[in-house]
């Protein structure tokens, strides 16, 4: 199969290119393919001729986006209808990343595909939009992730989770939301499942691609100093007391029902918080 994976030097597109690596793989990096200009993803992706287009590109400043609301539409949303397009020219399958910020964070249990949903955002307005626009190919699917963590060889660690496992290390106080439940996805576990979906033939449609279970940034911390054997020092601090440009949904965890009745299994976000933090760096 020969995949093109877009935005291939990202912390999730690295990922997916090494997942992809028994595939023929065309990886395109900002220099290599600008998403926001549709005439040349239309000639580019032309010239490829891939089976399955990968996007992983993604505006996801999320506090910023409320002061460009323009740049991120275009990037999460009028780019992926761009892709869309160029994978129904071509007859391939386009796989395109969303997140948990589509949701309100109202809930009281984890979010399935089934419910509503209503972005407080402007990312996350952005995000739902991009979801949309990836329904239009003719094969799409379209993969809720969150809080993503893990990094592929030779490029940069980065996000919040590497945040707090970094401090740790130090000897340092992480600052912790005590009560924002999120639902962790290493970027390897979430290119497995893709690839997996893709290998099968799996139907289109709305997946997330999470890890198994849930938990509070404060028991993720503390399971993280636990795996780390270092004292479980933080800043604790509570989501309501804290003012962020964009609001945040404060309960996010999402459920993997589509994901388990195919019978891909996402591991638990203990089990691969460990084999992150345990990896060699």
């Amino acid at each position: 199969m020969r995949i093109a994976v877009v935005g291939a030097r990202g912390q999730l597109g690295a990922a997916v290119v090494q997942q992809c690596r028994n595939h023929e793989v065309v990886a395109f990096d900002r220099a290599g393919l600008d998403v926001t200009d549709e005439g040349q993803v239309r000639d580019t992706l032309g010239r490829t001729r891939p089976d399955a287009i990968i996007n992983c590109v993604a505006y996801n400043e999320v506090d910023a986006a409320e002061d460009h609301p323009v740049e991120a539409l275009q990037v999460n949303g009028i780019a992926v209808r761009s892709l869309a397009r160029a994978a129904q020219d071509t007859g391939a399958a386009l796989v395109h990343y969303s997140t948990d910020f589509v949701f309100d964070g109202t809930a009281t249990q984890p979010y399935s595909e089934d419910d509503a949903p209503n972005p407080r955002s402007v990312y996350g307005a952005s995000k739902l939009l991009g979801e949309w626009f990836a329904a239009d190919a003719p094969r799409a699917y379209v993969l809720r992730v969150e809080t993503l963590f893990g990094v592929a060889s030779g490029h940069r660690d980065k996000g919040s989770v590497s945040a707090i496992v970094n401090t740790l290390r130090q000897g340092g106080t992480p600052r912790i939301f005590e009560d924002r439940t999120v639902s962790p996805t290493s970027v390897f576990d979430a290119a497995r499942a893709t690839t997996e979906l893709l290998e099968r033939r799996a139907a289109p449609g709305l997946y997330h691609c999470v890890n198994s279970g849930h938990g509070t940034w404060l028991e993720l911390a503390t399971e993280a100093a636990r795996i780390l054997k270092v004292p479980a020092r933080f800043e604790t601090v509570r989501f309501a007391d804290v003012k962020l440009p964009a609001a945040r949904p404060m309960y996010c965890a999402l459920a993997n029902r589509k994901m388990t009745s195919l019978g891909i299994p996402m591991p638990t976000w203990q089990n691969a918080l460990a084999r992150y933090i345990e990896s060699p760096r």
